[in-house]
């Protein structure tokens, strides 16, 4: 068995493989302040709550966009979890996974490696030219070629920020839950209008974007796939007439790819 660990802005979101299963999964708030001890306290529960031994656990892969975490999730890994590993913990950078990926770019090391880890994954599912949508803390639009190039993307703020913007530099417009859906796009209370800007708008944003990319990637007989992943991804995917399919696993499905392909 070993653990994927995928650390996000917002949620670092960990599971454990058995071969190419997913057996358990977590999404715990990335704090970063939390210390290499504090993860293994936490770690070490969860697994004794899936009675998961750590004898079993024989390799670690860790995507990291958080600096501070990576550091912290590297020391609880190697001073906890390690007496068992058959490697030294994986870290993805962009210079271990270019047999997965060619990344076409001027400067290959600025793009997050969540989103490389995304795209080797949307490429395997389904290896045509395609964008895959992470609604995260940010919505990045990650543009893959049909022989596995990351050829770029956009990045949007996500719908937790406008949000929190909305809210926090008006003075009227409240904190709102967009889980239930407005009824009608023209919103009768402000509520309502809320809702329906950031549902109907994000959705009619997502079309227009991929639109745009196709128009941009693609000749007009090419195969193309839109994949959607992150936590807001099933609220937004309704008002999208574009989004083909939703992978909420699909970064550690990534993770779990390389680590198969780099593991020895």
């Amino acid at each position: 068995m070993y653990l994927v660990v995928d650390v996000g802005n917002t949620h670092t979101v960990t599971g454990i493989y058995d071969g190419d299963t997913l057996i358990a999964d977590w999404r715990m708030t990335s704090d970063r302040k939390h210390t290499a001890d504090e993860l293994a306290m936490r770690y070490n529960a969860l697994f004794a709550m899936q009675k998961i031994p750590h004898k079993e656990l024989h390799g670690i892969i860790i995507s990291s966009v958080v600096p501070a975490l990576q550091a912290a999730w590297l020391g609880c890994c190697r001073r906890y979890f390690s007496a068992h590993l058959r490697q030294d913990v994986i870290v993805v950078e962009v210079d271990q996974i270019k047999d997965l990926i060619h990344v076409d770019l001027e400067n290959p090391k600025e793009v997050g490696a969540d989103r490389l880890v995304n795209s080797i994954a949307a490429w395997a599912l389904n290896p045509v030219k395609q964008v895959v949508i992470d609604f995260g803390t940010a919505i990045t639009f990650d543009c893959i070629s049909d022989n596995c190039t990351y050829l770029g993307g956009t990045i949007l703020p996500g719908i937790g920020i406008s949000l929190d913007a909305l809210s926090s530099r008006t003075a009227r417009l409240p904190q709102i839950d967009i889980s239930s859906p407005p009824e009608n796009v023209i919103g009768r209370s402000t509520v309502e209008a809320m809702k329906s800007g950031i549902l109907h708008g994000y959705g009619a944003m997502v079309d227009g974007m991929v639109h745009n990319i196709r128009m941009e990637m693609c000749e007009p007989e090419d195969d193309f796939a839109v994949t959607a992943t992150g936590g807001m991804a099933p609220l937004v995917t309704p008002y999208s007439h574009c989004i083909e399919r939703i992978e909420p696993m699909l970064t550690l499905n990534g993770l779990q790819e390389i680590y198969r392909r780099l593991a020895k």
